[in-house]
């Protein structure tokens, strides 16, 4: 049955990110429908599932971390006015069966995504 997971990795201070504000969206036709907000924790995932088991449908669906919050917490310099604020993901899920996972890879100035397992 699938699910959703994230991590966030934070590349500049090469360790996990923990403390990132992560909220999760479904998108239709109406509009984004939020479905949960958590935090990151000190292996930078989150605690649960974003989605648990058997939940998850087939659809679009929206990932917002809270980058810009997190590095002025942990300190890290960056412009007054920060250069990535809070990063958006959209992607699909066209096998409600499987585990989507998407991790974040971030630094100040520049981040990556991929579909990991």
């Amino acid at each position: 049955m699938g699910k959703l997971t994230t991590h966030v990795l934070d590349t500049a201070l090469g360790k996990p990110a923990n403390g990132v504000k992560v909220s999760l969206y479904r998108i239709d036709e109406e509009g984004l429908h939020p479905l949960a907000t958590t935090i990151t924790n000190n292996d930078g995932r989150t605690d649960s599932p974003l989605i648990e088991e058997g939940l998850l449908t087939s659809g679009q669906y929206q990932l917002v971390f809270a980058t810009a919050s997190y590095f002025r917490n942990t300190n890290t310099p960056m412009e007054t006015v920060p250069f990535l604020d809070e990063i958006v993901i959209r992607f699909g899920v066209s096998d409600h069966n499987k585990h989507y996972h998407v991790p974040l890879l971030v630094s100040p100035y520049g981040y990556s995504t991929y579909r990991g397992s």
